[in-house]
């Protein structure tokens, strides 16, 4: 079973063997030294963490791909609702984004949302609004995307979701207009 470190990402290879009939295994990490819990068994519902792609087995074989963060039209920001992503911890605690259009670019100089976090990419990941929930995608960021303490290549976002980039954790709300 391939487990991430929750505090830095770090992809552990944990032994079936050791892994048992237990439905949780702790483990420490080789590089950053903390401690994770994961859960053996998995709901049908569960994110589930990809790592990311090295670069030999891309498309184009380049660092962000263009075609992820072009537009498209199938994203829609809902009618009767503002979307807020909102900085809760990290640099820049408490501010909020409204999102003017249906999909943004999260990340350092260059992004929709500029954040300044050091730590972060410059093109780090995209949001995709679909009316009542958000899809997420790491745009092949360094440090990765994490959501649920799992570093993610995509996941759907609802209603108080939060993710981190680098050390800034963010949180997603709808708020009426």
């Amino acid at each position: 079973m391939q487990a991430a470190c929750s505090n830095c990402g770090t992809q552990h290879v944990l032994k079936d063997a050791d892994l048992g009939a237990h439905p949780k295994v702790k483990f420490r990490c080789s590089r950053c030294n903390s401690t994770t819990v994961v859960d053996t068994h998995r709901h049908p519902d569960t994110t589930i963490a990809i790592s990311p792609l090295p670069s030999f087995a891309r498309g184009n074989g380049s660092g962000t791909q263009s075609s992820l963060i072009m537009q498209d039209p199938t994203a829609v920001l809902p009618r009767a609702k503002n979307v807020v992503l909102t900085i809760i911890s990290g640099p820049g605690t408490g501010a909020a984004h409204t999102l003017k259009k249906p999909r943004v670019v999260v990340g350092r100089d260059g992004a929709d949302i500029a954040l300044q976090d050091p730590e972060i990419s410059r093109h780090h990941c995209v949001v995709e609004v679909r009316e009542d929930y958000v899809n997420l995608r790491d745009l092949d960021s360094t440090n990765g995307t994490f959501f649920e303490k799992e570093r993610v290549r995509a996941a759907m976002l609802g209603q108080g979701a939060e993710f981190r980039i680098g050390e800034t954790t963010l949180r997603l709300t709808f708020e009426p207009k």
